[in-house]
């Protein structure tokens, strides 16, 4: 690759001017990406979270090649067909009690976005048509676009740099215990009539830095959202199908958020798609003989048909394979292979939950050089503040997984250490 195409594309996450070259991977199987220097690296992130069953999946290539040949995109205004009436009608039956209306967006954002749509339109629907902010926690992350970057923390997330820029919403700690509980408590009693919805990412927050919480915070919110008549939006992009060992993580949490949004391993890592799915009361509030009752929004690819054939694809192979199971029996795997990395200098944490690792530690001052590092010893990772985080396709096999844990612990154990002076 010339310097003069790399320089033609702007590439996400990274400062241009001394960012080193990225990979070029030329094709990737099963677990492994290939180089374009022939070296074989297994996959720790599955694509950032997204190929659930690892690349080239035979039954979803097959279904994508068998869509493609019939019709690979039409506008959804307007025109229905049956691979999105099939994928929403399945997705409706996964999902708890009547999170049955599904809308197609495009990407995870965007599926933010229209539950943040939904959310004020739905109260302004119902007479109260100042409630226009939302509120969500210290450490979110919810998005890049506009609107999506409100939710994130306003000061340790990538988008603080944007202040006035962006809407204003409400922060606060995570309700983990009665003391945090009582303080959104107090800021919703002083707020409501303001508060349309509260943003969750059930048991995991991704971006914000890999924290976890448990199923009774998630309970917590559902609480302080009936109290105070706010609706729940759970923001699953990252964590649903599978991730966290349960199909969705509000299925460990006996939960039912309003709205919940759904994305990366939808399409099974193979092409963009997501959804915001709303429960009967969010619909039916805009099920009206007015058009400007309607909700306003339309992505040109939503429903796109590919998309699609690869989603219910991949609830195929969810359906016939015991994906989630293997998801859930990682975490031990996980678990077991990191904890060597406890005794390594500058290490905080090593957590596990489903198929995610995290090694916490003081600082990744050579983010750049651990990478490196790590692309020469066999895996493609992608470390970022103070987190080393591995989350595979969920079906990687035991061998993959152990190789995966001890290079990571090797490659961490040779980190030259922080010099203070």
């Amino acid at each position: 690759m010339s310097n003069q195409q790399q320089r033609s594309i702007w590439r996400p996450y990274c400062q241009m001017k001394t960012a080193p070259p990225p990979l070029e991977i030329v094709s990737a199987h099963d677990f492994e990406l290939t180089t374009a220097d022939g070296r074989s690296l297994i996959d720790g992130m599955a694509s950032w979270w997204s190929v659930c069953h690892g690349y080239n999946h035979p039954h979803v290539v097959e279904s994508v090649s068998q869509q493609l040949a019939k019709m690979p995109h039409v506008m959804f205004g307007g025109i229905t067909h049956e691979p999105a009436e099939r994928l929403a009608a399945r997705l409706a039956a996964l999902l708890p009690a009547d999170l049955n209306h599904v809308f197609f967006a495009d990407s995870g954002s965007v599926a933010v976005e229209v539950a943040m749509k939904m959310a004020v339109g739905y109260w302004r629907r119902r007479g109260q048509a100042n409630r226009q902010r939302f509120l969500s926690f210290t450490h979110a992350y919810h998005g890049d676009t506009t609107g999506a970057m409100s939710l994130c923390d306003p000061q340790r997330s990538m988008h603080a740099d944007y202040g006035k820029a962006i809407l204003s919403q409400f922060h606060c700690p995570l309700p983990v215990d009665e003391i945090t509980e009582d303080a959104c408590h107090q800021l919703l009693s002083v707020h409501q009539g303001e508060v349309a919805g509260i943003f969750i990412e059930p048991l995991v927050q991704g971006a914000g830095g890999m924290r976890f919480h448990s199923a009774s915070t998630v309970s917590r919110i559902r609480r302080l959202c009936d109290e105070h008549e706010v609706l729940m939006i759970a923001d699953e992009i990252a964590t649903g199908f599978g991730r966290t060992g349960t199909m969705f993580a509000i299925d460990a949490c006996d939960v039912v958020p309003d709205i919940i949004c759904l994305g990366k391993a939808l399409t099974a890592g193979t092409m963009t798609m997501a959804v915001s799915v709303a429960c009967g009361r969010v619909f039916d509030a805009f099920w009206s003989d007015r058009t400007g009752d309607a909700l306003m929004h339309g992505p040109t690819f939503m429903a796109n048909p590919l998309a699609c054939a690869a989603a219910n694809a991949s609830l195929d192979l969810f359906e016939s394979e015991p994906r989630v199971e293997q998801a859930h029996s990682m975490e031990l795997k996980l678990r077991m292979g990191l904890s060597p990395a406890r005794s390594l200098p500058g290490v905080v944490d090593v957590r596990c939950r489903g198929a995610i690792g995290v090694i916490q530690v003081e600082s990744l001052h050579d983010v750049e050089e651990l990478r490196q590092n790590l692309v020469d010893a066999g895996v493609w990772l992608r470390p970022f503040g103070d987190c080393v985080y591995v989350t595979p396709p969920l079906n990687l096999p035991d061998p993959l997984v152990e190789q995966l844990c001890n290079t990571i612990v090797d490659v961490m154990g040779k980190r030259q250490p922080i010099r203070l002076s």
